[in-house]
């Protein structure tokens, strides 16, 4: 994959640090929802009822063994009564935020969902009512399979790639420069079609309830 001139594609340093470290943010993100499970004390068994997700699967990603999909982890979060941003971590050797207003690039909170996508929180925290991220999915990466809806609206600005997305059973196809926005309680969903070049977008949730 050739590098964009817009300076954000992922360098070959950083994609090797992201695969070194895949596994112990699988671990991570398995033992956030083992942990919230437990505080919420719901069984597997009843994650798996409200869900949809069978008890072997979130066994699995519990103990880092897979990691969920954006779609999953949005169940999952739903089931437990938190958004996805519950589950965002800032890395502790990173500056903080700014006196609450900037985020330095260096600073961002990170979400990996298994599959290749990437979240990186923009805005300064979510106790707002905008969330801006920015998202980054490798090539053929997608959302998870079928579409999902949530609370609020959204909106978001293709930087780089190509985003297939699809809204009440719609396929669009954006290419860098495309924008686009739709309630988000419209059934939805989307992915990466390119075979080689990484898709990175802007991403705005007002409120934050995704």
């Amino acid at each position: 994959m050739s590098a964009p001139s817009n300076g954000l594609a992922t360098t070959a340093a950083e994609h090797a640090a992201a695969l070194e470290s895949a596994e112990a943010i699988g671990t991570r993100l398995g033992g956030d929802i083992r942990a919230l499970r437990h505080e919420k004390d719901v069984t597997l068994a009843t994650l798996a009822e409200k869900t949809g997700l069978s008890v072997g699967l979130l066994s699995q990603i519990e103990r880092g063994l897979s990691e969920p999909s954006v779609k999953a982890l949005h169940l999952i979060a739903t089931a437990l009564g938190v958004t996805i941003g519950w589950f965002f971590r800032e890395d502790t050797e990173t500056a903080p935020v700014a006196d609450g207003v900037v985020v330095r690039r260096g600073a961002r909170k990170r979400l990996d969902y298994g599959g290749g996508i990437v979240d990186e929180l923009l805005s300064p925290s979510l106790d707002g009512q905008l969330e801006l991220l920015l998202c980054r999915l490798a090539p053929g990466s997608t959302s998870g399979a079928g579409d999902y809806v949530h609370e609020g609206d959204e909106a978001g600005y293709l930087i780089a790639g190509a985003l297939e997305l699809t809204v009440d059973g719609t396929k669009y196809l954006l290419q860098a420069g495309d924008s686009f926005g739709f309630a988000s309680m419209r059934p939805h969903s989307y992915r990466n079609p390119s075979a080689s070049q990484e898709a990175v977008v802007i991403w705005a949730v007002t409120p934050p309830s995704f």
